[in-house]
């Protein structure tokens, strides 16, 4: 019952890393007491991005007019629609289910217990290992808010498997979840009500892009209660009351249905990580060196336990990283070009610096912005909708970050993520030849 390595989390870090891994010939041990794939893989990104391709392709047929083509009459099917999305990601988690096996990956089903740094417990078997790796995830943060416990409410994981479309939505949290079921719901009829605490929805992604993004959703008819603080919930037969206080004075929404997305937490309990001791943060995660080892040698921790980012393609590096460590292959992890994506139509995207880091840094920059008209294929394929590339620039003209609402940003954004990271100038990427014509080459216009 000895492995060289054992990892307790089976989703994107925990996959990755056993993967990595076994392939690399280490005898691997992989505890999941879920699903494999985790959050991500069975209730976040795959299935949210399934669900919004479908009301993509909605709004897409009803709006086909503007392109010449004439679509009849248009309907959706929406327990069809939560059928697909399972079926996907059935598909996928077979399919990294495969990946493992083939490498040899030992999966077991069931919550592990960590005794100490070389010893897990399950059940009632004990098992040894040389190095441990943890990529326990994150879960849905529900903040203590008067009358919560009275609400039927929703988190991302009813949202996701409910067959019936309310009538009308009131959404607690304008981030990324939030914008991307507010997206979701409002492409399919509901009448949807974004409340955020914070002065504009979705903190961390360039401000002025989100503004734009915000205001487009407007248009379509979205409510926005922005610096607006819920103070209570109630559950009446007309739906959920929210009770919220802004600069304009207390106020409420009804709706039939609520969803709650704050934000999500790593997990840090029911694994004995007590058991370890190991340094943390101020905020609780913990903390790591730049191969994702712990304050505790031959104990890593990938994924959102990290506290970095919370991202799926963030815990695939780390994964990456922790397991060259053990191999002892040269690698370190950089936080320097992480992308961030928002799959609501259109898309926005960004990596590196904002112009609000930056400034709150003191880092002197300049922003050079486009209309997405610039590119010749963005007006081909979006017919009277505007977007907007922004670039930002260091004093020696190194690129800093970019930024870009618009579809495809999800696609192109790598683009300027690998000019960050390599620390390209502008002189320097410019030289890339972009094919044409492309979205992509909206950053070369920059240039």
């Amino acid at each position: 019952m000895k492995y060289q390595v054992i990892i307790i989390g089976g989703g994107p870090a925990g996959y990755t890393a056993a993967e990595a891994a076994g392939k690399a010939g280490l005898s691997v041990l992989l505890f999941e007491k879920q699903n494999l794939g985790g959050v991500c893989l069975n209730e976040g990104c795959i299935p949210t991005k399934t669900l919004l391709y479908s009301a993509k392709t909605y709004d897409g047929a009803k709006h086909a007019s503007k392109y010449a083509v004439t679509v009849p009459e248009v309907f959706f099917d929406l327990p069809k629609i939560i059928a697909r999305k399972s079926k996907v990601v059935r598909k996928l988690v077979l399919g990294v289910k495969s990946k493992l096996t083939s490498n040899n990956v030992t999966i077991i089903s069931g919550e592990a217990t960590i005794l100490d740094k070389n010893t897990v417990r399950c059940g009632e078997e004990t098992y040894e290992c040389d190095n441990l790796i943890l990529c326990t995830g994150s879960e849905t943060f529900i903040p203590p808010i008067p009358g919560i416990d009275s609400v039927n409410y929703w988190t991302h994981r009813e949202a996701l498997d409910n067959k019936e479309l309310p009538a009308s939505l009131a959404i607690v949290g304008g981030g990324v979840i939030g914008m991307e079921f507010a997206s979701f719901f409002n492409s399919l009829g509901v009448k949807v009500t974004v409340i955020e605490m914070m002065d504009e929805i979705l903190g961390g992604m360039d401000k002025e892009l989100s503004a734009l993004l915000r205001a487009d959703y407007a248009k379509r008819g979205i409510q926005f209660l922005l610096s607006t603080k819920v103070v209570s919930l109630a559950q009446t037969e007309e739906g959920a009351v929210v009770s919220y206080e802004n600069a304009e004075g207390a106020g409420s929404v009804i709706a039939e249905k609520l969803l709650m997305s704050v934000g999500r937490r790593p997990v840090t309990k029911g694994f004995g990580l007590e058991n370890l001791n190991l340094q943390r943060t101020e905020r609780g995660s913990i903390v790591v060196n730049g191969q994702m080892e712990s304050s505790l040698p031959g104990v890593y921790v990938c994924g959102d336990l990290t506290g970095f980012s919370l991202l799926a393609h963030t815990a695939v590096r780390e994964a990456e990283v922790a397991v060259h460590a053990i191999l002892g292959k040269e690698d370190r992890m950089s936080y320097a070009a992480i992308p961030g994506v928002v799959y609501t139509n259109p898309e926005i995207a960004g990596v590196g610096q904002t112009e609000e880091s930056l400034t709150a840094k003191g880092i002197a920059y300049r922003a050079v912005k486009l209309p997405m008209a610039y590119s010749g294929r963005f007006v081909a394929e979006n017919e009277g909708v505007n977007g907007v590339c922004k670039v930002l620039l260091g004093e020696d003209d190194t690129i800093l970050g970019a930024h870009v609402l618009g579809n495809p940003a999800s696609e192109i954004i790598t683009l300027a993520g690998m000019a960050v990271e390599m620390k390209l100038k502008a002189a320097e990427w410019k030289k890339i030849v972009f094919p044409h014509p492309t979205v992509a080459e909206i950053f070369r216009e920059a240039l």
